[in-house]
């Protein structure tokens, strides 16, 4: 059984609003704009529409590649041969590092030449190397997004060259991104370099809003005849309580400059229309509870990490939380056990935020007598 264990006003200087507000016109074909402090969208337009992802598709390339570096199934300084069909690549114009069969590059100068030239000879000898085949690599790029449940992508390459049924979501496509930020930050400083030069051939980074933004950090730039032109974009801007990171994705619009300008323009009124406000520390008790049959009669409960919420700039009016937990809490109970559900929500009940409501602290169960009067006193009650 489940109650509400208590709901709590915190008074707070909060901006919320029934109806949240919308950006100017976007001029793309499907876009949106993510929180990642508060994990809230902000905005979108048709972000579950699947599209021709272009080079956006590579965002899944190099997270299968720093997986496979995570589990030590390649190296940074490990030196990869170029088959024929990694150099093939260079047919009909696409993007490339310009690698050839006499190379033998690092992965780290494949993951550059991937991540910063989007080159698609990288792409494949990456693939290669991680899975085999390309085919067999594109098998663990569409396990990942099942994994994820990304409903609306599949892919049939590597590199985003536009074929039947390699599709892609702009929602799907911000998920594949903040997987990079949150599970490989020791490798996401790659998409924020700007220019990157291999066997003498010096090629910018084709994210121009690294060159005009600051606190742009990334990410990924695509373009096809099919897709159009197409971005994401992260952005980690100062607030009072420490960095703010949004993301943003924009897919089909007309030009470089037009894949630029539209996302900085979603970026910047997001840092504006929205705050990120802080609504519980991370290892604070959110609430104390009666604990059965543990050594302790009581137990801590609270979020895993600090809660932050997005909120409408200027609104004024308060959050409320509410605490859901199981009950009656019987003991043994694990740290970072989840117990219940915190839900954050405006004055007028709209839902906020929710999130996993956890054991800060271990309760052990107790000895024979007492799980005994425990079992006694909750057959009474």
């Amino acid at each position: 059984m489940k109650r509400l264990l208590a709901s709590l006003f915190v008074a707070l200087s909060l901006t919320v609003q029934a109806q949240a507000p919308q950006p100017s016109e976007i001029a793309a074909r499907n876009y949106v704009l993510v929180d990642l402090t508060s994990n809230k969208t902000l905005a979108e337009r048709d972000a579950d529409t699947p599209q021709d992802p272009a080079s956006l598709t590579k965002l899944m390339t190099a997270y299968v590649v720093f997986g496979a570096l995570r589990d030590k199934k390649l190296t940074p300084e490990q030196t990869l041969p170029v088959s024929k069909r990694a150099w093939d690549e260079r047919k009909g114009d696409p993007s490339l590092m310009f690698i050839d069969t006499t190379m033998t590059p690092k992965v780290d100068e494949l993951l550059r030449g991937l991540i910063i030239q989007s080159g698609n000879d990288a792409a494949v000898a990456l693939a290669e190397a991680v899975g085999g085949t390309v085919e067999a690599f594109v098998q663990l790029m569409n396990r990942q997004a099942q994994a994820w449940d990304l409903k609306n992508t599949e892919f049939r390459n590597v590199t985003g060259m536009s074929e039947p049924g390699h599709k892609s979501s702009a929602r799907d496509i911000a998920t594949i991104a903040a997987h990079i930020i949150t599970d490989f930050p020791e490798y996401y400083a790659y998409y924020a370099q700007r220019d990157y030069t291999f066997n003498k051939i010096r090629q910018d980074n084709r994210n121009l809003l690294l060159r005009r933004d600051p606190t742009v950090d990334g990410m990924k730039t695509g373009y096809t005849e099919a897709a159009g032109y197409c971005l994401v974009a992260s952005a980690n801007r100062e607030f009072p309580n420490g960095k703010r990171r949004l993301l943003s994705v924009v897919m089909g619009t007309s030009s470089k400059e037009a894949r630029a300008g539209e996302s900085q323009k979603l970026l910047n009124w997001g840092y504006t229309a929205f705050d990120a406000v802080k609504v519980f520390d991370a290892g604070k008790a959110i609430a104390t509870v009666p604990v059965w049959k543990g050594q302790s009669k009581e137990a801590k409960l609270g979020a895993a990490d600090a809660v932050y919420v997005a909120v409408p700039h200027g609104d004024g009016a308060k959050l409320q939380t509410q605490v859901e937990r199981t009950d009656p809490l019987v003991a043994p109970l694990n740290k970072g056990q989840r117990v219940g559900t915190l839900r954050v929500t405006t004055t007028s009940g709209a839902p906020v935020a929710e999130l996993p409501l956890i054991v800060q602290e271990a309760v052990p169960g107790a000895g024979l007598i007492g799980r005994a009067w425990d079992s006694l006193r909750l057959w009474i009650k």
